[in-house]
């Protein structure tokens, strides 16, 4: 039996949520599967999951998914530490994270087909930030500076 693309996202370190159900992936009982067999956590429509994950160390980074990636990227970028972009391409999934240290992806489904997005999930996962490069640290401390200018009140997570 070969692995599931969930299984490989969830081999990648990435924990895997759905924001959105259609109800024949209820009635048919393939959720239920996709979490006992495909390493599925949950069912969010609230990034606030990440905030916590990535707060306690249990993750590094988080993807999201939703029609076109926007209102996931939109949302997520709300929370305290999240640092989202929507990628449709390799170059930007890993440069996101190289010049940016971004630590959320976000996908498209309507956008982006399963090849593409395990092309993204791999160049995303890959990168590392580039300490290398003062001109990165210092435009990511004038994002952390902002951020913690902001008021922050806690979205309860679901």
């Amino acid at each position: 039996m070969s692995k599931s693309r969930l299984h490989e996202l969830s081999e990648r370190g990435q924990s895997v949520w759905f924001d959105t159900l259609s109800r024949p992936l209820i009635e048919t009982g393939e959720l239920k599967r996709m979490i006992e067999e495909d390493a599925v956590v949950g069912v969010t429509s609230n990034p606030t999951i990440f905030q916590k994950a990535l707060a306690e160390g249990e993750a590094e980074r988080g993807v999201l998914v939703c029609g076109s990636g926007v209102g996931a990227a939109v949302a997520a970028c709300k929370v305290f530490g999240i640092r989202a972009s929507v990628c449709h391409d390799s170059y930007s999934a890993h440069q996101g994270v190289e010049h940016d240290d971004m630590n959320v992806l976000c996908l498209g489904s309507e956008i982006v087909g399963p090849a593409l997005a395990r092309e993204l999930v791999a160049a995303f996962v890959g990168a590392r930030f580039n300490t290398e490069e003062p001109r990165y640290a210092e435009r990511l401390e004038k994002v952390a500076k902002m951020e913690r200018g902001m008021k922050h009140e806690q979205v309860p997570s679901t």
